[in-house]
């Protein structure tokens, strides 16, 4: 009969003798798991992947907007942009990587260009002869060939390849080729890159978020929540769910497989990062068998909040924040005896003013408050150096 146990030791923050024996051999790094989507961890992310290279980044596969929602609407798909540009911050970049392919996968065909000559540059790509493409070597320039001639083929003549990441098009390829399942696309993919962390979508499905505000509106689709490609929300968020398509309400959840539960459940560290609160973060929390996998796992579990402004937190003090965090988790964890805790730190640079901070509350939660330097002096935006040795001091 196994048992699994909490253990204890002395937290120094940061611990420069475990950043340095993490940086001398990385691929025995910890396994850190990120809850994230958006490009907000991206930087963060280039960094980590210095430390170890076990880190685990479940990303949303919810997104509405941007090219991703042309290829959405198109082939009935998850969102592949922010898987996409995750694996390419977690691409080798040495030379014992692919820069070519890492070229590859970062490039947007022009915004401006005509459709005969965006078509044309597709073209170019699928036999071969672009200049991005033709530097590959095979076979892994067939198999990238092989990919982009299924969306070629697929795609109507009204698609609109403006701005296209050929990424996300090669991506589009490989699951309509497999099944529809993205997972085989990203293990390939990663292969390719030498990917130094392990990318995957929380839910290989094709769902939509939908929110009910404060004043009784509900909205769909992930482009129109953001508050950046369209307007601000009128109310506050109250509450969000999973929904099927972007016509009507139609709550749908599904249970999240056994990979990511293990993921999840085995991480070394998991931590709530910054990111579009509702869109990044939540989102990811939604699907059946998250909360109680989070809640299974024994070690630590680490919240940094947003600096400067999320339109999504309108009318969310960070207080607020950590409640609806912790809520969301407990709502599908199904708390019992071999339970743990979803949330144990909030890690805080040490002079921004992140509001008032309700210590007796943390307190009565069993919620730690951790202040450090995090921050690049005179400017809202997180030091990705001083937090990646500052969430490794945790492990």
């Amino acid at each position: 009969m196994s048992s699994t146990l909490r253990t204890w030791r002395r937290l120094i923050m940061p611990d420069p003798v475990r950043a340095h024996r993490y940086q001398s051999l990385p691929e025995q790094g910890p396994k850190v798991l990120f809850f994230s989507g958006g490009s907000a961890l991206n930087k963060i992310s280039r960094v980590f992947k210095e430390y170890t290279h076990h880190s685990v980044h479940l990303v949303t596969p919810f997104d509405s907007g941007g090219s991703s929602a042309r290829l959405r609407a198109q082939f009935d798909m998850p969102a592949v942009g922010d898987l996409r540009s995750r694996l390419m911050a977690l691409a080798d970049e040495t030379v014992m990587g692919q820069p070519e392919v890492y070229a590859l996968f970062t490039h947007r065909l022009e915004s401006q260009a005509s459709e005969g000559v965006l078509k044309e540059q597709l073209q170019q790509l699928v036999l071969g002869e672009h200049p991005l493409i033709a530097c590959i070597p095979n076979p892994m320039k067939e198999l990238i060939q092989t990919q982009l001639a299924v969306t070629q083929e697929r795609i109507d003549d009204l698609f609109d390849l403006r701005g296209a990441s050929i990424g996300n098009l090669i991506m589009a390829g490989g699951y309509l080729n497999n099944q529809q399942e993205l997972d085989p696309m990203v293990f390939l993919f990663s292969r390719l890159i030498k990917a130094l962390g392990e990318v995957k979508t929380t839910l290989d499905a094709s769902f939509h978020l939908g929110v009910e505000l404060e004043d009784g509106a509900t909205v769909l689709g992930q482009h129109n929540i953001t508050g950046k490609e369209t307007a601000l929300l009128n109310s506050p968020i109250k509450h969000m769910w999973l929904n099927k398509g972007l016509r009507k309400v139609a709550p749908i959840n599904q249970y999240i497989a056994d990979d990511r539960k293990g993921s999840i459940e085995g991480a070394d560290l998991i931590c709530y990062p910054p990111g579009s609160f509702y869109s990044s973060l939540l989102a990811n929390l939604l699907p059946e068998g998250v909360g109680r996998s989070i809640c299974r796992n024994p070690n630590p579990k680490v919240y940094l909040p947003n600096l400067g402004v999320d339109p999504e937190q309108q009318g969310l003090s960070l207080m607020e924040c950590i409640e609806r965090l912790i809520s969301t988790v407990l709502a599908d964890a199904k708390v019992d005896e071999n339970s743990f805790t979803a949330l144990d730190y909030l890690l805080l640079d040490e002079t921004y003013d992140y509001g008032v901070i309700d210590l007796d509350r943390l307190r009565e939660m069993k919620i730690e408050v951790i202040k450090t330097p995090l921050m690049i002096s005179k400017v809202d935006r997180y030091d990705e150096g001083l937090v990646a040795r500052a969430l490794l001091s945790f492990t």
